[in-house]
């Protein structure tokens, strides 16, 4: 290789002029006109709920808060940066997902425009710049990054790396400590928006030789401080995911098949740069891989390694962008397997960008070697960009809502049992039940281990009051997942119903020990200790649950119970309020508000109570009861009367329905008209 000028080239103090800003201008439009969309789209059910729709995020940007984005490792992760961008989402707009939609837009945008104009500062090439920036910003393999409020992670830690990226061409362009220290400071940043990043000193490697030729042995030595904050932060994320239970041992997922899924992996990628069909939220590992695709795979990347690597004389670019993109995906190959997917979309909004250098250098210097071919290369570049802005707008459709997320990801890959749970979960939620309950069963036929579909499973048959039924499937839940603090949470509740109270306050205590701000575990601990009457240790169960999530109804609901069992009446009936303020529909809270009315002689509070619940439960026998009581104290005795009449022909042997019948009959001094069942 020839020794290369350890000089930059001077676009890097090239200025903009109106071209410049009018492709700015023009990138800024097509991508907002492909992703504008967005601004309707839900939050789905993969992730979403877990980074943005948990406890600490509903609470808003605090002091407390911004110390658990810098400490948490929820979710086996530890990304403080992107936590806080959640946070300020959920500041400025609350629950809103439309606007983090679009947040999420405007990084991506951000990021876009930040890349055409390192590209053409480095190289001084304008439409192999914008065309690389076009790519970057429209192409569909990139859409799972920015239509995903979950991966968040992904626009953000790219808009550091592009950042890093700036600051470091400052700095090789003039050397100076204080210039160093700001690409220390913004590669520390993306890293704590997402570790994929620790590829930075990488990738300036690769640019020291291709574009800025300044590669030479100071330039390595400069990366060491580098280097080693990458290998940190990689030690770091391992043992923070291990820590959580998403690295899959080598037992669960072998060597030799990791690697031979990263080399089939990387040519797919390849294939879906160029046709990107088929695309999908989660790709499940198969079976088995053909040894002939390993075979092909590795010689194919061996061929293209080895001709860019014999053409890097003439066309440096084209060893350069192979190489980013090798290089860029080995965090996320699975040869450390964190997660269950094979691979996915989102693992290409880097790497790719390489694939579209060699690309749109490789057009320029067609057109330079062949004039006379020019518009029709032009016509290609336009045409390929046109095509896959027109499939992201089209895939992006699949993202409004969970259902159309893991519908369209059965319909285009095989057995995969994450989507079938994913879209039971998001059909459970629209009461959709039945067919929920048969995608449960999928999940859990392609994958019996699955601890998430059994649970899933055993839950919704929970719900129904099949308790036995439910059993098995949350049992082998906590088989293949015994770390699943919702599994201990069904578990413990299978073992409540069925009045085993100390084993179930056991369960309870172990889904907190996994996941310590779980409500329903609060929720249900308390509960289990009511039934023991162990009131005093129940109390802070239910008011820590309540502090989690203000809006849990069941916990409003039983701190009330519990509230009334102490004889701290009108605290009982703020809960009540509070359960009947969040849940209209319970006619148990609307009794048990009136009862604490009534308690209080505020009859003329409990009255509309009763009635509600009567109304939203025609055969609730205490409520109608409650009501004529309430009636009849009021001298209202013809309501009272009616009221009694249905008692008892609901249940003709309810204690004191007769006895407050007749007393109203005499009270009005005639014959009552309803016939009063024997």
């Amino acid at each position: 290789m020839k020794a290369a000028s350890k000089k930059c080239p001077k676009s890097l103090a090239a200025s903009p002029d109106t071209r410049d800003l009018c492709i700015c201008l023009l990138l800024l439009a097509a991508l907002f006109a492909v992703y504008a969309q967005v601004r309707h789209f839900d939050f789905v059910n993969y992730d979403d709920p877990d980074y943005v729709n948990n406890p600490h995020i509903r609470n808003g940007l605090t002091q407390q808060t911004l110390i658990w984005a810098f400490t948490s490792v929820d979710d086996a992760n530890w990304f403080p940066l992107t936590r806080i961008s959640h946070l300020l989402d959920f500041q400025l707009f609350g629950l809103s997902s439309g606007p983090q939609h679009l947040t999420s837009v405007f990084l991506h945008a951000v990021s876009a425009l930040l890349l055409f104009w390192l590209l053409k500062r480095m190289t001084g090439a304008r439409w192999p710049s914008a065309f690389v920036a076009l790519v970057f910003a429209l192409h569909p393999l990139h859409l799972e990054s920015v239509a995903w409020i979950a991966e968040r992670k992904d626009v953000l830690s790219t808009l550091f790396l592009f950042l890093t990226l700036w600051a470091y061409l400052n700095y090789a362009n003039r050397p100076a400590i204080g210039r160093y220290l700001l690409v220390v400071l913004l590669f520390c940043a993306g890293i704590m928006s997402k570790p994929m990043i620790v590829t930075f000193p990488f990738v300036a490697l690769l640019l020291d030789v291709w574009p800025l030729r300044r590669f030479s042995a100071k330039t390595l030595r400069e990366k060491v401080p580098l280097f080693a904050i990458s290998l940190a932060a990689s030690i770091a994320t391992y043992l923070v995911q291990q820590q959580g239970g998403s690295v899959a041992s080598f037992d669960q997922i072998p060597i030799a098949f990791r690697i031979g899924n990263a080399l089939v992996s990387y040519i797919a990628y390849l294939f879906q740069f160029f046709w990107p069909a088929n695309l999908a939220v989660f790709y499940p590992y198969p079976a088995e891989i053909s040894p002939w695709k390993q075979i092909a795979a590795t010689l194919l990347l061996a061929g293209i390694t080895a001709f860019t690597l014999r053409t890097f004389r003439r066309r440096p670019y084209l060893a350069i962008g192979w190489f980013w993109y090798l290089g860029t995906l080995i965090p996320v190959l699975g040869l450390i397997q964190a997660g269950l997917q094979s691979r996915a979309d989102r693992y290409t909004y880097v790497p790719m960008i390489g694939i579209s250098i060699m690309l749109a250098w490789g057009l320029a210097d067609l057109c330079a070697r062949w004039p006379r071919g020019k518009p029709a290369l032009a016509v290609l570049g336009v045409f390929a960009c046109l095509a896959w802005s027109f499939l992201t707008w089209l895939n992006l459709g699949n993202w409004r809502d969970s259902v159309s997320l893991f519908r369209h990801a059965i319909l285009v890959t095989s057995d995969n049992y994450v989507a079938y749970n994913n879209l039971g979960a998001a059909l459970r939620r629209r009461g959709q039940t039945a067919e929920a309950m048969a995608d449960f069963q999928e999940a859990v036929r392609i994958r019996p281990h699955y601890g998430d579909a059994q649970n899933n499973l055993g839950e919704a048959l929970l719900v129904q009051g099949r308790t036995d039924e439910a059993a098995p499937h949350v049992l082998e839940a906590l088989r293949g997942e015994p770390r699943s603090s919702e599994a201990h949470v069904n578990w413990a509740t299978i073992l409540n119903k069925r009045g085993q109270h100390d084993e179930a306050a056991a369960e309870y205590h172990a889904a907190l020990l996994l996941q310590p701000d779980n409500a329903q575990a609060h929720c249900g601990l308390g509960v289990a200790l009511m039934d023991l009457r162990r009131y005093e240790e129940a109390l802070p169960q239910l008011t820590d649950a309540i502090d989690i999530n203000p809006d849990y109804a069941d916990a409003h609901y039983n701190l009330g119970i519990l509230f009334g069992a102490l004889q701290r009446t009108d605290e009982a009936m703020a809960q009540f309020s509070a359960t009947v303020r969040l849940q209209p529909d319970n006619p148990e809270a609307h009794f048990n508000l009136g009862t604490a009315f009534a308690a209080e002689d505020r009859v003329s509070q409990a009255i509309p109570e009763f009635q509600t619940a009567v109304r939203l439960n025609p055969d609730y026998v205490n409520a109608r009861f409650n009501l004529g009581s309430a009636l009849a104290s009021v001298g209202r005795y013809d309501e009272a009367i009616r009221e009694f009449s249905e008692v008892l022909r609901l249940k003709p042997d309810f204690n004191g329905a007769r006895s407050s019948l007749e007393s109203c009959i005499a009270q009005v001094g005639r014959a009552p008209r309803p016939v009063i069942p024997r």
